[in-house]
């Protein structure tokens, strides 16, 4: 049984119909790279799945077997869903690691004192090679662009979710973070976590071994194969797919 599978899943927002019947499992362990132009629907199918309310959903979305779309946004997020934001917005005055401790233990349902919780936070972050200050710093508050990636990198490190979605997660980076950055997802990604990569550029994968890449198209999936497919496609364009 896949962990995600979806069967002709329509997605719209404001009568406007934007994912047109899309059909895709998502196995145990797996990681799934989405491809595609501007506006092909890639990032409204991660934030629909994960419960945005702006959507409207029709067709099929089982995650465990279990109806995902019945679910609030909190209660998909609590059965191990996790959505990594292109573009993370700041929230001053709340620190990353107290935002993580209610988290974790709205995840594991697991209370812990701020001193226990703060002996896994270190673990993870010097998994990662990050400095104690990091965590301690308002969420996303003055951080880069690759401090906010390496953030949401280390929520889904904490969280340990059954299922990561990244929506590009090489967005604004330079090589150096790109690098970092990769490196950190492929370290989480050996603990056998499932993963749905969007992103535009086969680079990505360098760090992390795709199991399938998608191509969609105007809310479609045009075209599936291997990394193949994703290096093709970054040395061609897509035009030679859409034909």
């Amino acid at each position: 049984m896949a962990l995600l599978s979806l069967k002709s899943l329509q997605v719209s927002a404001s009568e406007k119909e934007i994912i047109r019947g899309i059909s895709l499992d998502v196995g145990e362990g797996e990681v799934h790279v989405i491809m595609g132009q501007n506006g092909s629907g890639k990032s409204t199918l991660l934030s629909a799945l994960a419960g945005n309310p702006k959507y409207s959903v029709k067709g099929s979305a089982l995650f465990e077997g279990k109806d995902l779309l019945a679910l609030k946004p909190h209660e998909r997020a609590r059965r191990g869903l996790f959505l990594a934001f292109q573009s993370p917005i700041e929230v001053p005055g709340i620190s990353l690691a107290s935002m993580l401790r209610r988290a974790y233990a709205a995840r594991f349902g697991d209370e812990m004192s701020a001193a226990e919780f703060d002996k896994i936070l270190q673990a993870k972050s010097e998994a990662m090679g990050l400095a104690r200050s990091f965590f301690s710093r308002g969420i996303n508050d003055g951080m880069s662009g690759g401090e906010r990636k390496m953030s949401e990198i280390l929520q889904l490190s904490v969280l340990e979710p059954r299922l990561a979605m990244l929506d590009e997660p090489d967005s604004g980076l330079d090589v150096d973070a790109l690098e970092r950055v990769g490196a950190a997802i492929g370290k989480i990604r050996k603990n056998g976590m499932s993963m749905l990569i969007v992103t535009h550029y086969a680079r990505v994968l360098r760090s992390i071994k795709a199991d399938r890449v998608h191509v969609m198209h105007m809310g479609k999936i045009v075209a599936s194969g291997d990394e193949k497919l994703a290096q093709k496609i970054e040395e061609k364009g897509y035009s030679w797919v859409l034909q």
